[in-house]
């Protein structure tokens, strides 16, 4: 995956939740340090979407471990009622996310299968956008 810059994960956050704040969704508090529970639960229209949020370490090990820890911390909120689960990442992640699509192909399209609800996020923190993605419609470019 090579060398990344650092985002930590109260920037991706921040940023976010401006935008989202932006396009009128209504947000939960922001969480203090230590305090357990969803990022960002963002609402509007009636739709509900629970928003793990992740920054990018230095290190590729440490963000994979990240990334497959959030995974699990997304897919949680399904126990809390979530009809929509995000994924939120530094749009950096996105330059690696085919190889990672591809290392894991047939984990990645059963997962999507299996969780038609979760999506990942890619939050540019420089021009303040996000793009969505469906996580079965990232194994459909590969």
């Amino acid at each position: 995956m090579g060398a990344m810059k650092p985002v930590s994960n109260n920037l991706v956050e921040t940023c976010l939740r401006n935008i989202l704040k932006e396009e009128e969704f209504k947000l939960n508090p922001k969480r203090g340090n230590g305090e357990r529970g969803v990022d960002i639960i963002a609402s509007k229209g009636g739709v509900s979407h629970y928003i793990e949020v992740i920054g990018a370490k230095k290190q590729g090990p440490a963000r994979s471990k990240d990334f497959y820890e959030g995974f699990f911390r997304t897919v949680s909120r399904l126990n809390d009622g979530a009809k929509n689960c995000a994924l939120a990442l530094p749009d950096s992640f996105g330059k690696g996310m085919n190889r990672r699509v591809k290392q894991h192909f047939e984990a990645w399209k059963r997962i999507g299968a299996a969780f038609p609800e979760l999506e990942i996020w890619l939050v540019d923190i420089n021009n303040r956008t996000y793009q969505r993605y469906a996580w079965a419609e990232l194994a459909k470019g590969v």
